[in-house]
């Protein structure tokens, strides 16, 4: 496949193929959640017209190849071409409705219970975070949506809402809100969502079992960079900011904006992991150069599959296979 093969695919129907639907239509534009970040409000658009893209959250714009790229974490225009190309026979005809944003206003019979549903719990262990570690922080959730069930791994914010994740999307339960863990200290971590806090702390346990230096700072999980601005004023009491934030544009941004209001009391901890996207990736060892970002699912597409459970032996192996890796990972990181 050449550029001007690539060019002539329609983007909706490209991205279609990686289940990224559009929450909406105005004119000759379709809007989406973007598939680079977790989000409530659409910023990218798509212009059918010109087919081209726009994701008005980091000012990215550009063609299928362009895209392509980026989903694909490659600088090379022929890898880019490939992948396009090897899409091609999931690619088909765009048909929808504009009701996915219903999805987020359409949630019922929430309910809220201690973390145990296995597949949760497996989902959890391939991240490499432990089960008991999980349930200090977590819950699960059962909801349905427009009549289906789903459910998911439930961590609380400040305002009483949570943020939901499993295996197949990304989502929260309004109030969308920071997550504060006060333990009355003058320093501080700040994280982009509750798996890389987890991370963090499982990084920890295996520099020193004892649980109660996890009281050493205080812990802000943000739940989403948006609400980077919420928490700057609420950072000027403490003498040493640690900033565990995302390797990628937004998690640059955010790291950056902490450090032009608060200048040398920032530590940018990203640099300790920088050939990897995150704390977790740092954890399970999936370097940048190796990972293909997977879009994340949007909220009223998915629901976990109740097959979806490994045996109890492979469960084992994964296990001790984390135990090792993190064991050779842990002594690169500093704490």
């Amino acid at each position: 496949m050449n550029a001007e093969q690539a060019k002539k695919i329609a983007l909706e129907e490209y991205l279609q193929s990686y289940n990224i639907t559009p929450v909406r239509r105005q004119g000759n534009n379709l809007w989406y959640m973007s598939p680079f970040r977790e989000e409530t409000d659409p910023s990218f658009k798509v212009n059918l017209n010109k087919n081209l893209w726009h994701d008005f959250g980091n000012d990215e714009k550009g063609n299928i190849i362009k895209l392509a790229m980026i989903l694909h974490r490659t600088d090379s225009v022929a890898q880019a071409l490939k992948s396009i190309e090897d899409k091609i026979p999931h690619i088909k005809p765009l048909s929808f409705s504009f009701r996915q944003q219903e999805a987020f206003n359409a949630l019922e019979d929430i309910k809220v219970k201690p973390l145990e549903n296995e597949a949760l719990v497996q989902y959890l262990n391939e991240r490499m975070i432990p089960t008991g570690l999980a349930q200090r922080y977590c819950k699960e959730v059962y909801y349905t949506c427009h009549g289906k069930p789903y459910f998911a791994i439930a961590f609380p914010n400040e305002q009483g809402g949570y943020d939901t994740q499993n295996k197949y999307f990304k989502g929260c339960i309004a109030p969308k809100a920071i997550t504060t863990i006060d333990n009355g200290k003058s320093s501080c971590c700040v994280f982009e969502g509750f798996i890389d806090f987890l991370s963090y702390l499982v990084l920890k346990l295996r520099h020193n079992s004892d649980q109660s230096l996890f009281k050493e700072k205080d812990y802000f999980i943000l739940n989403s960079v948006s609400n980077t601005s919420k928490l700057l004023e609420r950072l000027e009491k403490y003498e040493r900011i640690y900033c565990y934030l995302d390797n990628d544009q937004a998690g640059i941004h955010s790291t950056n904006e902490i450090r032009k209001r608060y200048g040398s009391t920032v530590s940018d901890q990203s640099t300790q992991y920088k050939e990897y996207k995150d704390v977790n990736d740092f954890l399970c060892g999936k370097k940048l150069s190796e990972k293909v970002i997977q879009p994340q699912h949007k909220l009223s597409q998915y629901k976990l599959p109740e097959n979806k459970l490994s045996t109890k032996q492979e469960g084992e192996q994964v296990q001790e296979r984390e135990k090792i890796q993190t064991k050779k990972l842990t002594k690169r990181i500093k704490l």
